[in-house]
């Protein structure tokens, strides 16, 4: 194999390596983020939304923009453009500007993407390209399972603006590596027409089905918005699907889908990745965010995951043709749907518990996608070998969309009833409280500041009158007696203040007791109540992730493809 080969290769790894780890670096920075930009977490994951909507819906068109004006040049375009995202992402004052950074670094990644793919195939003979559509389709699925680790470590160092930043140095490389080893001028082109049509309903079906489900829970799922949305998808999708049967250039070669193996690995494709995806994004801010964890300590909480994939999707993508797709895929899913069934049932105050089920997740995904890259492939050439490699790249960002969207809506819901229930549950105690009906508020108002802004309520020992108080207090009862008795000598006064300043600190104890007794019982319901609403949605999906078993006979028993 020529030097000149791998380099184009690695070189075009980077460049997917950047565009699949921004779907996923910014989860575990979203805690920190919502704080450094008074947001909500519904309002801050548009920014994940917008990166992962518009890199589906582009990926394909952009590639064939690529094809006519030549894969090089527009390559290097879309590195341009993902450093500008990148730079305009990490100097965001405000979540406005974060989204727009996030579109245009999105649209850079649509460029690279699949022009990474296109030239590093297309740079090795037809007998070695299963290699390198191993190492690129590898290179995705581990990029995304890294971004929150490497999420974790860099904004633990250097704050969450450097998850943008850190692109930066590595853009700069891949534009050099463009430079040196591909040819910019005299390119081979290919005309053909633009589906402009089939890209605009791409990202209505996307965006309608991704606002209806993170909005369901707001807005109420029986609403004229929600159900209207759900139609707009439902015509939009149809609408799409007609369209790419009619014209001569779709957006999606509906003639993909005749071949089981691609069938079989859009799906799986889809469905592994919301479930990975799934784990990925809502450990970070349940860790953090009411755990009280580091961005660092969080990363290395799920860095099993990242491990697993690292490890087992080279080994199962090498065990493909030994074992058959049945078997492999049928083990990866299985494997993950275990771990599903662990965090289901998890204590996740127990870290073995969380690592063995995040081991058995990244292990299986991993099984997963390494033979799923291969069988995307199949014995395809030239330009049906490109679409296939683009549309698997589509699907790959709409279960991480879906994923995102269904996942964080799930939890919000549950999250928003958790605090409902708190909040009736700390009213009920503070009534039965034997304090001033003023203390009685002033303890509802700091209850119901932390359950609403910092997402849990303190569990550190908590005084409802503070020694100054105390002594104001006895200062005031000390005063008011002195008034009413006249001509008291100094040591009869003294005596007097010191038996009412006893008095008053009894009755405080009794009060700051009860207070503390009210804040550890509260403090429990707080947690017991957040850490139901966190494992909800790992509960529901345990039993889909089983259900995937079924699109397992979607492939041929024993033979690759």
């Amino acid at each position: 194999m020529k030097k000149r080969q791998i380099a184009i290769l690695l070189a075009m790894a980077l460049g997917i390596f950047l565009c699949m780890l921004d779907t996923t670096i910014m989860n575990i920075a979203l805690p920190v983020m919502q704080t450094g930009l008074r947001t909500d977490l519904n309002t801050l994951q548009w920014a994940l939304n917008v990166y992962t909507i518009t890199f589906a819906s582009l990926t394909i068109p952009l590639g064939r923009i690529g094809d006519q004006l030549g894969k090089n040049k527009i390559y290097l375009l879309g590195l341009i453009l993902f450093l500008m995202g990148s730079l305009i992402s990490g100097l965001s004052t405000y979540v406005g500007m974060l989204i727009v950074g996030r579109g245009i670094q999105s649209v850079g990644a649509a460029i690279v993407f699949p022009a990474s793919m296109t030239i590093g195939i297309n740079a090795f003979e037809l007998s070695r390209r299963n290699m390198a559509v191993l190492v690129l389709g590898i290179t995705q699925g581990l990029a995304a399972a890294l971004g929150p680790t490497i999420g974790g470590i860099v904004t633990q160092i250097w704050g969450w603006r450097s998850i943008f930043f850190i692109n930066i140095p590595v853009v700069v490389i891949s534009i050099v590596l463009c430079v040196l080893l591909l040819p910019l001028k005299h390119e081979k082109t290919i005309h053909t027409n633009l589906d402009i049509t089939g890209m605009l309903l791409s990202i209505v079906t996307l965006f309608s089905l991704v606002l209806a489900l993170v909005k369901g829970s707001d807005w109420n799922w029986s609403s004229w918005k929600i159900v209207g949305l759900f139609i707009i998808f439902g015509l939009s999708i149809g609408l799409f699907i007609w369209n790419e049967s009619k014209i001569s250039n779709p957006m999606i070669r509906l003639d993909l889908f005749k071949y089981r193996h691609f069938v079989g690995s859009v799906m799986i494709t889809v469905f592994s990745g919301i479930f990975f995806v799934g784990v990925l994004v809502l450990m970070p801010s349940f860790f953090t965010k009411v755990q009280g964890y580091t961005e660092f300590k969080v990363a290395l909480m799920i860095t099993p995951a990242s491990v697993m994939v690292f490890i087992f999707s080279p080994i199962s993508g090498l065990l493909l043709e030994k074992i058959g797709s049945r078997l492999l895929i049928t083990l990866g899913i299985t494997i993950m749907a275990l771990g599903y069934v662990g965090l289901s049932m998890m204590n996740p105050a127990i870290y073995w518990q969380l690592v063995i089920a995040c081991i058995l997740v990244g292990m299986g995904y991993g099984i997963i996608i390494g033979p799923i890259t291969v069988l995307s492939a199949g014995n395809f050439t030239g330009e049906l070998l490109t679409a296939s490699q683009s549309v698997i790249g589509v699907f790959r960002q709409i279960g991480t969309v879906l994923a995102v969207a269904i996942f964080v809506s799930i939890f919000s819901t549950n999250l928003g009833i958790a605090k409902k229930q708190v909040w009736h549950s700390a009213e009920k105690q503070v009534q039965q409280l034997s304090v001033a009906q003023s203390i009685k508020k002033e303890t509802l108002k700091h209850t119901y500041h932390d359950l609403y802004q910092t997402e849990k309520v303190s569990s550190r020992k908590q005084t409802a009158i503070s020694s100054k108080m105390k002594k104001r207090l006895s200062d005031a009862q000390a005063k008011q007696y002195f008034s009413s008795h006249q001509g008291l000598s100094s040591s009869v006064k003294r005596t007097i203040y010191n038996k009412i300043s006893l008095s008053v600190s009894h009755k405080v104890k009794l009060i700051n007791h009860q207070i503390r007794q009210y804040q550890h019982s509260i403090t429990k319901v707080v947690n017991q109540k957040i850490t139901q609403a966190f494992m909800r949605p790992y509960q529901i999906a345990m039993p889909l992730v089983w259900l995937m078993l079924v699109v397992v006979f979607v492939f041929e028993k024993r033979n690759t493809w």
